[in-house]
C-alpha cells in the first residue's frame, strides 16, 4: 500500500515536469521570435 508521502512525491514529479515543459516551450518560442525578425520577412517577400 502506498503512503501519502509517496503520492505527494509522485504529484510533485508530475507537476514539476509540466512546469518544465511549459517554461521550455516559452523559451523556444522566444528564441524563434528573436530569429524571425519582421525586416527579414519584408526583404524575403520583396526578393520573390
Amino acid at each position: 500500500m502506498t503512503s501519502v508521502r509517496d503520492i505527494g512525491k509522485f504529484f510533485l514529479f508530475i507537476a514539476g515536469g509540466l512546469i518544465a515543459i511549459v517554461v521550455g516551450s516559452f523559451m523556444i518560442r522566444g528564441t524563434m521570435h528573436m530569429w524571425d525578425k519582421p525586416e527579414n520577412k519584408k526583404s524575403d517577400k520583396n526578393n520573390d
